[in-house]
């Protein structure tokens, strides 16, 4: 998505989802709600159909591509396995950092949601550390793509990748170059399903006020806490940590550096059409040269999404909680576990992060339930600021991570004062 910030103010994503939210939230409350929610909410439902058509493609095309950027050669290898050991830490914190925050805020107890009567769901999840490893490894890719195993379809794309990226220069190529097409294809796409979001919430929300009223904003101000504070946490705490002790990089004078960056990533939603700022900034006032830069950010802006991690744990377990299912220890691991994954998987486009949390809604057996498409609709209707908000901190977290591996790779110069 282009980042026009002299567009029109009612030709913004953000406005449009709004007004159709008050408009949904509006009819759904008149005595006429019920009928027209009858006649127009099915275009909620084939909204999500859309979402959820996407996620396959979109996963395998975006960790295949991301992963075999890495290109083949000792130099290229040792500097992508320092940047996956960056991505991977700093993702798993924002997961548990989201884990945290939920179990404080408890924000699915009491959603009126369970109070219609139906029997709350067994969430699927494995009973011990081998059968979570079996639900890794496919025996069947195509079997697991048709059916929807999101874990057993990630871990063979990043092993797939892997696999890629040591290959000889010329069939590298050929297979990046197909991978890299449909990755912008399936991008394309899902930017334009995106695009009829404001037409999706309208009839998600007529058909969530028709059913619950008003009841479920309460317990969406508590989700909306949470997950603010996990992001603020994250952003503020947890990688300023990361840059003072993996790096020795003062995080004062990186976040000053970055603040451009920041700010169009909170404009626009979307790390890909960040980038070439994100570059130009890293290179020019942050000081990461050339060969970390154009490795490291390409790379995070496809794989890293540390604000989408916090968003994926805490939204997953709302739901789960939402629907009055019984969340155990093993069901939070998997959470964890499965969003630190699954947030490998969201695309750089506004709202991606709500597309991939069908994932870990499978992971746990509750994918296909009608009340959690419900309740993903509430979510979709308020999640554009904080969409901006987490794709911000994704940004922040693939620029920390430049200076980071730039630190590791023995340069000079990084952050060492705060450059205008």
């Amino acid at each position: 998505m282009e980042y026009n910030p002299g567009q029109e103010w009612y030709k913004r994503l953000h406005w449009q989802v709004f007004i159709a939210m008050l408009l949904g939230v509006g009819i759904g409350l008149t005595p006429a709600g019920g009928p027209f929610a009858d006649y127009f909410g099915w275009v909620g439902t084939l909204f999500m159909r859309l979402l959820k058509m996407i996620i396959v493609p979109l996963v395998i095309t975006s960790i295949i591509a991301g992963v075999a950027s890495a290109g083949g050669g000792r130099v290229v290898g040792r500097m992508f396995g320092k940047t996956l050991t960056y991505y991977m830490a700093s993702s798993f914190l924002a997961a548990l950092t989201g884990l945290i925050l939920f179990n404080i805020f408890n924000p699915g107890r009491g959603y009126p949601v369970t109070d219609t009567g139906a029997a709350a769901p067994d969430l699927d999840t494995p009973e011990s550390l081998i059968d979570l490893i079996y639900t890794l490894v496919p025996t069947n890719f195509f079997d697991a793509a048709s059916q929807g195993d999101m874990l057993m379809i990630i871990f063979f794309c990043i092993v797939f990748g892997v696999a890629v990226a040591t290959l000889p220069e010329g069939p590298r190529t050929k297979v990046t170059d197909l991978v890299d097409a449909l990755f912008k294809a399936m991008m394309t796409l899902t930017s334009g399903i995106i695009k009829l979001l404001p037409i999706g919430v309208f009839g998600l929300m007529l058909t969530l006020v028709g059913a619950t009223g008003l009841k479920a904003f309460g317990n969406l101000a508590q989700y909306v806490a949470a997950l603010g504070s996990g992001l603020a946490i994250h952003f503020f705490i947890t990688l300023p940590l990361l840059l003072y002790f993996w790096g020795r990089v003062s995080p004062w004078k990186h976040a000053m550096n970055m603040r451009e960056p920041l700010l169009v990533a909170f404009s626009t939603s979307s790390s890909a059409a960040t980038l070439p700022v994100t570059l130009k900034t890293v290179r020019e006032k942050v000081g990461v040269s050339d060969r970390v830069s154009s490795f490291t950010l390409p790379m995070g802006a496809t794989v890293n999404m540390d604000g989408t991690a916090v968003m994926e744990c805490v939204g997953a377990l709302f739901i789960a909680q939402a629907l009055g299912a019984d969340i155990g220890f093993v069901t939070q691991v998997v959470v964890v576990f499965t969003a630190l994954l699954a947030s490998i998987g969201a695309a750089a486009v506004p709202s991606a992060g709500l597309v991939v949390i069908f994932i870990i809604l499978g992971a746990i057996g509750i994918g296909d339930n009608p009340e959690a498409m419900l309740i993903v609709a509430a979510m979709l209707s308020i999640d554009r600021p904080l969409d901006m908000a987490r794709t911000a901190v994704n940004v922040y977290s693939d620029s920390c991570a430049a200076a980071v591996v730039g630190k590791w790779e023995g340069e000079e110069g990084i952050d060492e004062e705060i450059r205008t």
